[in-house]
């Protein structure tokens, strides 16, 4: 390893976690969430090893992300869902980007940019079905529904989704999750009897999380997100059989000597209790790693786990390995699937109180991505 620090990559794994949960969707079609950077993987490896999956479709947040997929020469449908005034619509259609609109004002923008492009805009309606984040109120769907139908008409858009997004799902038996699937099914129905919901539009609600607990929110697409990364979206009920994909390691970049009650790091919060060996691990919260990860997490380091000591710093951390050998240049792996004595992802969520969705994309760009798997 010639940088300080990697983010190994098991594209297999994404392509196995795609596969399974593509079983799990029982014939409907998969669209891949790869939004910020595919969860921390790598954009374009990453889509691609969906696509290759079984993916049919990916999904991004934002319209710069679906540029970025176009600009790689990936060619799937892809759906980018949070458009704010003034970004770029019309290279967007031009790209062959589908968008989504929660209310008139931006598909009336979107309807200007169809106009000025002779793009016709293929859209998905969102519906907010409770989680009152994005989508469309129940209250003004029938107004959105009738704007759409009128612009399709014109022939600047055309309706070919319908969706929502669930806000408890990894929650089983929340009450919320029965709340929602009746109000996404009215949607559907006022949006049948206004004539938007044809053969050809696709309707999704479910991710991950309901992918593999909800069969009756499968409809015709499903949008899995963290799972294809190999990591539970409910972890109370395991693992699902999915395969986590990401490995962080580091080089240890100093080791040495220090006296007992040495104090460690900003602030001297840790103390060294005896004379002990030092390990400068080049990590640090610029790099994602938590400020507050100090004795909460561990990683490994000469067949050992070893607690980080001191407080974490913008570019390194301290570990303590006592007695035993540690040399600069040394491996430390600081989270992997667990198959050699390693922390998981989710040992790191459960003790830094979190998600593992907030640990993999917060690892940030100065750790290099370097891809294992077919293909590759």
């Amino acid at each position: 390893m010639a940088t300080p620090s990697q983010a190994r990559i098991d594209l297999d794994a994404i392509r196995h976690n795609v596969a399974l949960l593509k079983e799990h969707a029982a014939g409907a079609e998969l669209m891949g969430a790869v939004k910020a950077d595919a969860y921390g993987h790598g954009l374009v490896p990453a889509s691609r090893a969906v696509l290759e999956g079984g993916a049919s479709r990916l999904g991004t947040a934002y319209i710069r992300e679906g540029l970025a997929l176009r600009a790689a020469g990936i060619t799937a449908p892809v759906l980018s869902w949070i458009v704010t005034p003034g970004e770029p619509i019309d290279e967007a259609l031009e790209a062959d980007l589908e968008l989504s609109a929660p209310d008139a004002r931006l598909l009336d923008e979107i309807a200007a940019a169809a106009r000025r492009t002779g793009r016709t805009a293929r859209m998905h309606l969102e519906a907010d079905t409770g989680m009152s984040r994005g989508g469309s109120p129940l209250a003004a769907w029938p107004g959105l529904l009738s704007r759409a139908l009128e612009l399709q008409a014109e022939g600047a858009v055309e309706i070919v989704g319908l969706w929502s997004h669930f806000a408890c799902a990894d929650i089983p038996g929340h009450p919320s999750i029965d709340a929602q699937i009746d109000a996404f099914d009215q949607a559907l129905k006022l949006a049948e009897q206004a004539g938007a919901a044809g053969s050809h539009v696709i309707r999704h609600l479910a991710n991950s999380a309901a992918i593999v607990t909800l069969p009756r929110t499968r409809y015709d697409l499903v949008r899995p997100g963290i799972a294809m990364y190999g990591l539970s979206p409910i972890p109370e009920l395991g693992d699902f059989g999915l395969h986590q994909a990401m490995t962080l390691v580091a080089r240890i970049a100093l080791a040495k000597r220090v006296p007992e009650g040495s104090g460690v790091s900003y602030g001297h919060l840790h103390h060294c209790e005896r004379e002990t060996t030092l390990g400068l691990v080049p990590l640090g919260y610029a790099d994602g790693i938590v400020r507050h990860a100090s004795g909460k997490v561990e990683v490994l380091a000469g067949g050992k786990r070893r607690a980080i000591v001191g407080r974490v710093c913008m570019d390194q951390f301290m570990i303590d390995v006592g007695d035993d050998p540690l040399a600069a240049g040394d491996e430390v792996v600081l989270f992997g699937p667990g198959k050699t004595g390693e922390s998981t992802l989710q040992e790191w969520a459960d003790n830094l109180g979190t998600i593992t969705h907030e640990i993999v994309t917060r690892i940030g760009a100065r750790v290099p991505r370097v891809y294992k798997g077919s293909g590759t």
